[in-house]
């Protein structure tokens, strides 16, 4: 499977959040799985993408050019593919995944899952999404999405189909399910 991991392009300020980047590349890649993400070298992305090609594994990244010549793009990748914007970035890491993953991260990675939770519910992608909550980090946001059905702004049915485990096997394995 090719699976779109969105995460911080920092490390965050407990390094159980670094572990688990680590630790889901390494179970990624013995596993078979490629990651797809945004192509940077820096943060919770630098670590699963490292994790991932020192085990073997394939990785492409999506970088918009800006940020390319940024010097934060990843240039020890299988693949590195450059486009024109994040909008770009975003629908070009849809096209190739089979399945996704949101690990903590800020506000990109906030924008990121907004927007493929909004295509699934829109029925513009069919994928699996996922939420890895590393020591509880999605919790409040959680909570947030069920304040949002109760309000009636959010089909609980929609809610619904967003996969939330703690441990990267248990995750993985929902996904594998979720896209027989």
């Amino acid at each position: 499977m090719n699976i779109c991991v969105f995460c911080g392009s920092s490390l965050g300020h407990n390094s159980v959040y670094e572990t688990a980047a680590k630790e889901l590349g390494e179970l990624m890649a013995s596993q078979g799985h490629t990651l797809v993400y945004g192509g940077g070298n820096v943060g919770l992305m630098g670590v699963i993408a490292d994790a991932i090609m020192k085990n073997g594994g394939e990785v492409i990244g999506v970088i918009p050019d800006f940020l390319l010549q940024r010097e934060v793009g990843h240039r020890g990748l299988s693949r590195l593919e450059v486009v024109n914007s994040m909008h770009e970035r975003k629908k070009r890491m849809a096209d190739l995944s089979d399945a996704f993953i949101a690990l903590p991260g800020g506000w990109g990675t906030l924008d990121e899952l907004a927007e493929i939770l909004t295509w699934k519910q829109l029925g513009i992608i069919s994928q699996p999404v996922g939420l890895l909550n590393i020591a509880e980090f999605f919790n409040a946001l959680l909570d947030q999405m069920q304040k949002m059905v109760d309000a009636g702004f959010l089909r609980a049915s929609n809610l619904d189909f967003l996969l939330i485990e703690n441990s990267s096997e248990k995750l993985l394995s929902s996904l594998q399910t979720e896209n027989l």
